[in-house]
């Protein structure tokens, strides 16, 4: 297993290298003593401590947002494979498809009847005239 010197792992993190010896200290990252007597961190400890520094909080009920197209509907159809989802809705006559990440349709639940709102924001949308 590879491993770390204190300035590498710091590098990695986007911190310096008394943040991480003050994390170690403080127990929330543990490290390792090399040969030559210096201190390093387990390349696989960092990655998860990497991956919890990245977990962010619940938003909460948003007041304000700056897509103005939004339609609630019904799921009609999620196919999801080892990355992505494909979730389709009716929202009155209107069918959406949206394609997510399977993480992204797992977290919200989405299933065939959910109720979900779908929030179009594009700065490329095609805007077609019909046959008279």
């Amino acid at each position: 297993m590879p491993n770390l010197r204190i300035s590498e792992a710091a590098a990695l993190l986007g911190v310096s290298d008394d943040t991480v010896r003050r994390w170690i200290d403080q127990g929330r990252l543990s490290s390792v003593v090399l040969d030559n007597g210096r201190k390093a961190v387990e390349g696989a400890e960092l990655a998860a401590f990497a991956q919890h520094l990245t977990e962010t909080a619940e938003p909460g009920a948003t007041v304000a947002a700056s897509a103005r197209n939004r339609m609630k509907g019904i799921v009609t159809r999620v196919v999801k494979d080892g990355v992505m989802a494909q979730v389709d809705m009716q929202a009155g006559p209107f069918r959406i498809v949206s394609l997510m990440s399977r993480e992204s349709a797992d977290e919200l639940g989405l299933e065939v009847g959910s109720v979900a709102v779908a929030s179009i924001k594009s700065t490329h949308v095609v805007v077609e005239i019909p046959e008279a």
